[in-house]
């Protein structure tokens, strides 16, 4: 084989890995780590007014400086890493649950996601009992079915006009 050759079949493996379940699966679970990661930084970034520890008179702006960025960085890790684990685990059980009902419907549509929607959000809840996963079912598929029905509006004709828009 030559070196070209070569480069398409593991570009081919590749992109048979990435459209495979456990592909899809990894996928989201990286990328909902990645995104959690962000989103945790940035939510920790914005709490710092709060006193330390249990004793109410002693805030973090009495502190020196040094100490201060040392525990607001700590504070940080910590938040980003748990935001990042939570939505990695999110992400990781709906791509999963999402791409294990499609292979078996052997249908691309909405009802998968909301299925998927709800069994992630039930799954997620169950620990709190009946009522919370109802919630839970109930909520991820509404969140889900949304996303959906947004992300396929894309996928409509073109107006056939600029008047209509």
């Amino acid at each position: 084989m030559t070196q070209q050759e070569q480069a398409e079949e593991g570009a081919r493996y590749f992109v048979d890995f990435m459209q495979s379940c456990p592909g899809k699966t990894a996928m989201a679970g990286a990328s909902g780590f990645a995104l959690g990661g962000f989103f945790g930084l940035f939510m920790a970034s914005m709490s710092y007014d709060t006193p330390l520890g249990t004793d109410a008179v002693k805030h973090i702006s009495d502190l020196p400086f040094k100490q201060q960025m040392k525990l607001q960085f700590a504070d940080m890790a910590k938040r980003s890493y748990s935001s990042a684990k939570n939505f990695g685990y999110i992400g990781l059980v709906y791509s999963g649950v999402e791409c294990t009902i499609e292979s078996f419907r052997a249908k691309h549509d909405l009802y998968n996601g909301v299925t998927a929607g709800c069994i992630t959000g039930a799954g997620l809840a169950i620990k709190g009992g009946p009522q919370a996963a109802f919630i839970g079912c109930a909520g991820f598929a509404a969140f889900s079915l949304a996303i959906d029905m947004y992300l396929s509006s894309d996928a409509a004709p073109p107006p056939k006009n600029d008047y209509d828009l």
